[in-house]
């Protein structure tokens, strides 16, 4: 299954965790058309872990917990289709998934099948209690190919967390997204050492394969199964940011039926989910790395990125119709001087002999900025901040 945008949807699993159920699902549903997220982009309905029994059937079939899916998962899928949505669900790669529940190692081909009878638009397959007997890649290659049989077009989400050097493989597997980093919690902290670990891997990633940085944690405010103190609005900015910068799949994780109008906001802002969802599937760059000679060991993937700004990247990706993408972000506890928060037209790839002047919009207000002398500043970079900016050219 080949995809040419991020995925976008809802997920169970950051605020309900186990406390999933049939009617939760159903609610959300509609709360996800009535609430304009669909018409925003969102249209994947995921169940997370803790969906099914502890046990297979005589056959060797999964089979969904009866107290919180009484009517089945078939009847749960065509509610969401009905609704003009997708229907997506969990797995995973080893003999239990990461809740101790059955995994679809050795089971893989009666899965997926059982999978496609329900109606699954979407895979997610984790990584827990897997065998050390195959290699991760063919594991997920089992799954891929068996998803590719099926006899429905199902997308693979990968979710091995980026160990045993995920990104080196997961093209091989017929995946369509797969996850760098371990959990997200709602929490700066949290939200801080994922984004720094994803930067250090930019260029893994882009159309057919998207890099998943997580489900999103914004309107969460602490409350959940992730829950973890919250993040002030600044920061869940910062975070939708940067996850629309680096064409992260957008799945939503808190309680959409008690969304705020600030998270909202967020969650729909037009121009980042532009970005995010622009066609080009180029990969995001760094702009501001300090000592930019790459090593000849190409086997060391993390020797470019060694000297990262890492309290103050600014990242960068081309979009379709010539326009740039300009992210400035703040990691630090105070306010970036001006001397740290500059693009310099030379390393978006604009040559000073171009004659090329960029115009900036901001996403958040849509103020216009002009720059000069072939660098950009924005005015201020406040901590735990971003100012995210789309670049034109206006002179050539």
């Amino acid at each position: 299954m080949l995809i040419t945008r991020p995925p976008m949807g809802w997920n169970t699993w950051n605020t309900f965790g186990p406390n999933i159920n049939e009617q939760l699902i159903i609610e959300s549903v509609d709360i996800l058309v009535e609430s304009g997220l669909k018409d925003a982009g969102y249209e994947y309905v995921v169940i997370d872990d803790i969906w099914s029994l502890k046990e297979r059937d005589k056959n060797g079939k999964l089979v969904p917990d009866p107290e919180k899916f009484p009517h089945g998962m078939k009847y749960v899928s065509d509610y969401v289709h009905s609704k003009g949505l997708k229907f997506g669900m969990y797995s995973c790669a080893g003999y239990l998934t990461c809740a101790g529940y059955p995994g679809s190692y050795d089971h893989e081909w009666v899965d997926a099948q059982t999978f496609a009878e329900w109606g699954v638009d979407f895979l997610k397959y984790d990584f827990c209690f897997h065998s050390s007997v195959a290699a991760a890649d063919i594991l997920y290659k089992r799954m891929g190919f068996a998803l590719a049989n099926c006899g429905r077009e199902i997308l693979f989400s990968a979710c091995s967390w980026g160990v045993c050097d995920t990104r080196t493989w997961i093209a091989e597997t017929g995946a369509s997204m797969w996850r760098s980093t371990g959990d997200i919690h709602d929490s700066w902290a949290s939200l801080k050492d994922l984004s720094l670990r994803r930067i250090k891997g930019l260029e893994f990633g882009g159309t057919g394969c998207y890099n998943d940085m997580d489900m999103l944690i914004v309107g969460m405010n602490g409350v959940g199964n992730v829950g973890r103190g919250g993040c002030t609005e600044e920061e869940y900015f910062l975070h939708f940011a940067l996850w629309s910068l680096c064409a992260s799949p957008l799945m939503i994780g808190c309680d959409i039926r008690n969304m705020s109008e600030s998270a909202k906001a967020i969650l729909t802002n037009k121009a980042l989910i532009e970005i995010n969802q622009d066609e080009k599937g180029s990969a995001p760059f760094l702009v501001n790395n300090i000592g930019r000679t790459k090593t000849e060991n190409r086997g060391q993937f993390d020797c470019f990125w060694k000297n990262c700004p890492e309290d103050y990247p600014i990242v960068a990706r081309y979009l379709e119709n010539g326009d740039i993408a300009v992210g400035f972000f703040n990691f630090s506890d105070s306010t970036i001087p001006d001397e740290r928060r500059v693009a310099m037209y030379d390393l978006l790839g604009i040559p000073a002999t171009s004659g090329v002047t960029l115009e900036f919009t901001d996403v958040k207000d849509g103020r216009v900025y002009n720059s000069s002398n072939g660098v950009f500043i924005p005015d201020h970079l406040a901590p735990h901040s971003c100012r995210l900016f789309r670049a034109k050219v206006i002179k050539n």
